[in-house]
Order: structure tokens, then sequence, then C-alpha cells
């Protein structure tokens, strides 16, 4: 019945420090971008290997709690082969990675760090 997840809609509270932080850090690139007049609303999409992000912005979004465990989505994870290298290169664009963690049902290792407006962001490794 379902077949993929299509895509995650993220929005932000600063469209242009989000867009930067997602397509130039996160080196995710840009399928489109679009200004939608009607709502005062910029939407972009990016790649993420089969799936896409949509990032919007929207005058005035009211902040969404994240923590500790509020409902909702709670984190989006990223796929990576080695965690090591990518940790080191977020590191090096100051960004804060948590220690790596053990996933105890699957044994394999992941570690969060977040975006700009404090969204958690996993890295888990293949």
């Amino acid at each position: 019945m379902l077949d993929a997840v299509h895509h995650v809609a993220i929005i932000c509270s600063d469209y242009e420090r989000s867009k930067r932080f997602y397509a130039e850090i996160l080196r995710l690139p840009i399928i489109r971008e679009v200004w939608r007049a009607d709502r005062q609303s910029w939407k972009c999409d990016l790649q993420v290997g089969a799936t896409q992000i949509e990032l919007f912005s929207f005058p005035n979004p009211p902040a969404r709690p994240s923590q500790p465990e509020a409902q909702g989505l709670r984190h989006l994870a990223f796929a990576v082969a080695a965690l090591e290298p990518v940790i080191e290169y977020l590191q090096n664009q100051d960004l804060a990675v948590e220690p790596i963690r053990l996933d105890q049902h699957t044994g394999k290792r992941f570690t969060f760090f977040a975006d700009p407006d404090g969204l958690p962001l996993e890295l888990y490794e293949r």
C-alpha cells in the first residue's frame, strides 16, 4: 500500500538561515525554490536520496515544543555509512553533536545534532 516516504515538511523561523543549513552545511541539493505570494511563504524542496525535505517559511509561525518528549514528529534521522567523518564535518561547522549511542535493539550506532530551530536530527549508521 505505502511504497516510501515522499517528503518531510519543516517550518522554520528564519528561512535564509535554515536554507543555508540544509543546502550548504548538510549539502542537500535544492530541487526547486518558490515564493508563494498568497501565503507569504517560501518553499524549498531539498533532495535526500529518494526522498525530499520541504522547507517552509511562514509569517510568525508559533514555536513548537520539542523537549523533552512532545507529541508529534520527534526527530528526523539520516542514514550514514560511518558516523565519525560526518560528526567531524559537523563539528568543523561549529555544530554541537551529542556523544555516540548504541541502539540496544539493532546494535547500530547513532547520534543527534540540531537544525537552526532546534529540531533534533539523527545520524544513524547503516
